[in-house]
């Protein structure tokens, strides 16, 4: 192809040169041994920067880079990794490679509004992104030949605050690209990489960057260009935007812009994925190819449809994208001639009829111009075929053609360094390669109590240490309350039983559910003989008072001197801190109002480090729950009245507490021994759950069932 990646290069010394390359492939950042090519030069850097590999050489002293040079225990590590990197690198043996050897040359461009790959790149506000990410480094270990295309936010998300009475605020800080491994893509001559939109009465120019993720390119689009006025600079600034056309505008420029930037990259896609709606006006540009080519707009549909996935994430009406009519007209009316089409043809394709006016739906659009539609739990792909019945109106609604691919979770993205050691030494240098074989994972049950409970109490320890460091650079920055400090964990047993909830606080995920009842709670916690902790983090979207109003009422309580410092508010939630909870808690709890979890994955992550799970029959636990593998909160019947579900639920969670989980855990043959009950259901948890929801077994199921069957399309097209 011609395009090429502009390479910024560190003033490195010769025997170690090749670092500057891996710090800017996030291959690193699952590769267990990789980050103590940073770590060993200078453990307090690589911390202070937030383990950005890039920043890090920016900054590290070049004596220290010296001293490391002459340790040879380093220089080994060093031509280990970079050895076991170029070997992945080079691999010609892949699943991808194995299984369809002849669809290699037919790539998979895969569009999502964001990506959650590591901490030092925050382009991403929460599950949506982090199942992107995972999706991304799932691919590229596989081998399967994809290209992610999403937006580069220049500001990233925001920095979380909460002030003293609970309110949480929010800190926008513009991204310094040249300290990320981010590169920009260039022509042969050198050129950045542009692609030009066409707005009412404007063009707007977005260049393209590039995150290289293992063997998987991921593609940035970014407005922040000169040649725009200040208000397009500014599209791609933020995640998200809330006043409803400038969202209009950074779809327009995610859909079009992005087949644009495709093509300008000299990629011609076999398959279209769209992860949620937000990419869906992809279709319409391309369609319009088609009809420029010659093609009529029927022709051109079903051509696209052939070749186009769509993964729907929201199991509510109103959770989905939808601009007024008004608004589709102002700024579509001179693109629907181009695709051969008068007004009233092009609203058809996806509109629909609100109480307060004529709408257009992103998910419509996508669903009548994709072939082949999912929902990402078994539950969602019921609700979600509930949902869209009215488009299929001869079809039963078991008939209706949404089919459910439930997520799973890049393993080694979030497994501990220590849980991967103990599965090697019991499971066999091999496990890697059988993350889907759930007859292989039954060997779990063969690991030795006494090693398993020694590895999740030095997890529970590394928690622990994480908070109270935490706790303590939030009181050296000053201005911060003494009761914050104590509410920010500096209190926190690494030995007492630990429950988790870390997400985003919307309304319908009941943060405050155990709130129902301080004083029940209090008792918990407070169990001298058999004490509870709890640790909550996650933010609000910045427009949402009401989730905002959420974290202020739960941080009222967790400053609640009556607690005893046993409940924990962690601020500024990212994947760093997700990664110490899902690693270091005992449970990991999730309250969603059903249905309303569409899938969820951060418990997904939680099981594969020995965590339980505690959690609503919702998304992907109503699949995974068996009885024994940890534990149900209610049942699966659904009240009318909601307020009647969360008196249920919670009655259901307090009685799981008191009666299961603290006494299951707190069962010890003699004080600081290993609760053989509860290690028993450790092990059934991992057995069953993580070969069941894991990437690896997840992106086999797209590529049967979605991405195969469009690749051969598209094959059969080229033939004579």
């Amino acid at each position: 192809m011609p395009i090429h990646t502009s390479i910024r290069s560190f003033s490195l010394p010769k025997p170690i040169a090749r670092l500057g390359e891996l710090a800017y492939n996030l291959w690193w950042s699952w590769h267990p041994d990789a980050p103590d090519l940073f770590r060993w030069i200078d453990d307090v850097l690589w911390q202070r920067v937030k383990h950005n590999p890039v920043k890090f050489l920016q900054q590290v002293p070049r004596a220290r880079i010296n001293a490391a040079i002459q340790d040879s225990g380093y220089m080994a590590l060093y031509q280990r990794v970079l050895a076991e990197f170029d070997r992945y690198m080079e691999a010609d043996d892949t699943w991808m490679q194995r299984t369809h050897p002849g669809l290699m040359n037919r790539p998979i461009a895969y569009f999502s509004t964001e990506f959650g790959l590591h901490e030092s790149i925050p382009v991403y506000a929460g599950g949506l992104g982090v199942l992107s990410g995972d999706h991304l480094s799932e691919a590229s270990d596989l081998g399967l030949p994809l290209i992610g295309l999403g937006f580069l936010y220049r500001e990233g998300y925001f920095r979380q605050r909460v002030t003293e009475d609970g309110w949480q605020e929010a800190i926008n800080e513009p991204l310094n690209l040249s300290e990320l491994a981010i590169l920009p893509e260039v022509d042969a001559e050198g050129r950045q990489v542009i692609v030009h939109v066409e707005l009412p009465g404007r063009t707007i120019q977005a260049r393209v960057w590039r995150v290289q993720v293992g063997r998987v390119p991921l593609f940035l689009i970014d407005t922040h260009v000169d040649a725009n006025d200040e208000a397009d600079r500014r599209l791609s600034a933020q995640l998200y935007h809330s006043d409803l056309e400038r969202r209009l505008h950074q779809e327009i420029v995610l859909g079009i812009g992005g087949v644009r930037a495709l093509r300008a990259l000299g990629y011609n896609p076999a398959v279209w994925h769209m992860n949620e709606g937000h990419s869906a006006f992809m279709t319409l540009e391309r369609a319009a190819e088609l009809v420029r080519s010659g093609r009529s707009f029927q022709e051109a549909r079903e051509e696209i449809r052939r070749s186009t996935v769509f993964t729907t994430h929201t199991p509510v009406p109103a959770g989905h994208d939808k601009f007024p009519v008004w608004m589709m007209e102002k700024y579509f009316s001179s693109y629907w001639s181009e695709l051969g089409l008068d007004r009233d043809q092009f609203l058809s394709l996806a509109l629909e009829r609100e109480p307060w006016g004529d709408v257009f739906s992103m998910s419509l659009l996508a669903i009548r111009l994709g072939g082949q539609v999912n929902g990402v739990s078994e539950l969602h792909g019921q609700v979600s075929r509930r949902m869209f019945a009215r488009l299929w109106p001869e079809r039963s609604e078991d008939d209706v053609p949404i089919r459910s691919i439930t997520n799973g979770i890049h393993t080694l993205t979030w497994l501990s360094r220590r849980m991967a050691g103990l599965y090697e030494k019991h499971l066999g240098v091999e496990w890697r390669d059988h993350l889907d074989d759930r007859v292989f994972w039954d060997r779990v049950r063969d690991i030795p109590d006494q090693e398993l409970w020694a590895v999740r109490r030095h997890l529970k320890r590394r928690l622990a240490a994480f908070v109270r460091e935490r706790a303590r650079e939030q009181w050296l920055r000053g201005g911060t309350h003494p009761v914050q400090i104590v509410a920010g964990g500096v209190l926190l047993d690494p030995y007492a039983l630990t429950i988790g909830f870390a997400r985003r606080f919307a309304t319908y995920k009941r943060a405050t559910l155990l709130l129902r009842d301080v004083e029940r709670l209090r008792g918990i916690v407070n169990d001298a003989a058999r004490p509870v902790q709890f640790i909550f983090a996650g933010k609000a979207h910045p427009a949402d008072d009401p989730g905002k109003h959420l974290i202020q009422e739960l941080y009222r309580v967790v400053k609640d001197a009556g607690m005893g410092g046993r409940m924990v508010f962690l601020e500024d939630y990212d994947m760093d801190v997700a990664r110490y909870l899902v690693q270091g808690v005992d449970v990991w709890l999730n309250t969603p109002r059903r249905p309303l979890e569409a899938s969820g994955t951060s418990g997904q992550k939680a099981v594969v480090n020995g965590v339980l799970h505690c959690s609503v029959l919702d998304g992907w636990w109503r699949e995974g729950y068996n009885g024994s593998n940890g534990w149900a909160i209610g049942d699966e019947s659904e009240h009318a009245d909601p307020a009647k579900q969360d008196a249920a639920d919670a009655e259901s969670l307090f009685s799981l507490l008191e009666n299961d989980i603290v006494p299951l855990y707190y069962e010890r043959p003699y004080a600081g021994g290993a609760p053989a009950g509860w290690l028993r259901m450790v092990k059934e948890s991992i057995r069953t759950l993580l070969p069941m929801f894991s990437t690896h077994r997840m992106l086999k199921e797209y590529m049967a069932e979605m991405y195969v069957p469009a690749m051969e399309h598209a094959f059969a097209q080229i033939l004579p």
